[in-house]
C-alpha cells in the first residue's frame, strides 16, 4: 500500500527485528525503523532488509520516540509497530481494506461535515512463550491505537504509557496484532524494574500516598482482578502464575514511591546561612 507507512522503535532488538520487518512488509514496503542508539547488530540487519532508518536519543520506553516517527513518515496513515509484535496476514488484508472504505468516504465527509474515522484501535494477542494465548486476566482483547492518520495527530505525550491525542473518531478493527513479550522472565523482572520505577516518578509527582496498608491493598487488588474477576485462572498454570506476577509489579511501583517519598522526608535541611 503506497498510503501507509509502519514505523518500528527499536533498541538492542537484534533477535526480533528481522521477522517483525517482515511481517511489517505483509502491510506495506513503506517501512520506517526509529532506532533508539542500539549497540547491537539492529541497525546492521535493519539496512540489510531495506528499512529507512532513523536515529533518536536513548530512552527507557518508546513514547519520547513515537511522535518523531510519525514525523518522518510521507504517507497519510502510519502503523505503529514494537519490535517484539508482529502483523499477520489477516490483520494485513483487513487494514487494507479497512483503509480503503475510509479514504473512499474522505471526499464525502469533507463535503457534510460529519466525523470521518482518523485513527484504529487493535487488539493484541499476548502470547507466553510465543504459544500460549492468554485469554483471560485483562489481557484479552487489549485494544492498542496503533493505525493513525497523520494528519489528524494533535500530540503523543512524552510519559510512559500515554496515548495520543487525535483529533476525529476512533475505528475498532477485528483481527489481533500478536505481542511476543513474555518469553523470559528473567527479561521480564528487569523491564519491571525500569518501567515501575519510573511509573512510580509519575505518582510521587502527583503526592499519591504509600503506606503499608496500601501495599498490600495493591497486590490483593491486582491479584483479585487478574485471577478472579478477569478469570485469569482459566489460563492455567500460566494464568496463575501472570496474576501473581502483576500483583507483584503493581507493589513494586508503590515501593518505589515509598522509598522516594521517605527519601525526601529524611533530607537533612539546608542551613539558611
Amino acid at each position: 500500500m503506497n498510503n501507509s507507512t509502519v514505523i518500528i522503535h527499536t533498541y538492542n532488538e537484534e533477535k526480533n527485528i528481522r521477522s517483525c520487518i517482515e511481517s511489517a512488509r505483509k502491510l506495506t514496503l513503506n517501512i520506517i525503523v526509529v532506532d533508539m542508539q542500539s549497540v547491537d547488530k539492529t541497525v546492521k540487519i535493519c539496512q540489510e532488509e531495506g528499512a529507512l532508518i532513523f536515529s533518536f536519543p536513548y530512552s527507557k520506553y518508546v513514547e519520547p520516540a513515537r511522535e518523531f516517527g510519525i514525523k518522518q513518515s510521507k504517507t497519510s496513515w502510519v502503523f505503529l509497530l514494537d519490535a517484539d509484535e508482529r502483523i499477520t496476514d489477516e490483520l494485513a488484508n483487513e487494514i487494507k481494506f479497512a483503509l480503503n472504505k475510509t479514504d473512499s468516504v474522505d471526499e464525502s465527509s469533507k463535503k457534510t461535515g460529519s466525523v470521518k474515522t482518523t485513527h484504529y484501535k487493535i487488539p493484541r494477542k499476548e502470547l507466553f512463550a510465543q504459544k500460549i494465548w492468554l485469554k483471560h486476566g485483562g489481557w484479552w482483547p487489549n485494544y492498542q491505537t496503533r493505525l493513525i492518520n497523520r494528519k489528524y495527530l494533535t500530540s503523543w505525550p512524552k510519559e510512559i504509557h500515554s496515548s495520543p491525542t487525535i483529533r476525529g473518531e476512533a475505528g475498532y478493527l477485528h483481527r489481533p496484532l500478536l505481542h511476543f513479550s513474555k518469553n523470559d522472565y528473567g527479561e521480564i523482572v528487569n523491564k519491571t524494574i525500569v518501567f515501575e520505577d519510573m511509573e512510580s516518578d509519575l505518582l510521587f509527582r502527583a503526592d499519591k500516598p504509600a503506606s503499608t496498608l496500601i501495599f498490600f491493598r495493591k497486590f490483593a487488588g491486582e491479584f483479585f482482578r487478574r485471577l478472579v474477576k478477569n478469570l485469569g485462572f482459566l489460563d492455567g498454570t500460566i494464568g496463575i502464575i501472570e496474576s501473581i506476577y502483576q500483583a507483584f509489579s503493581k507493589t513494586i511501583t508503590y515501593l518505589y514511591l515509598y522509598e522516594k517519598k521517605y527519601r525526601l522526608q529524611s533530607r537533612p535541611l539546608r542551613s539558611l546561612s
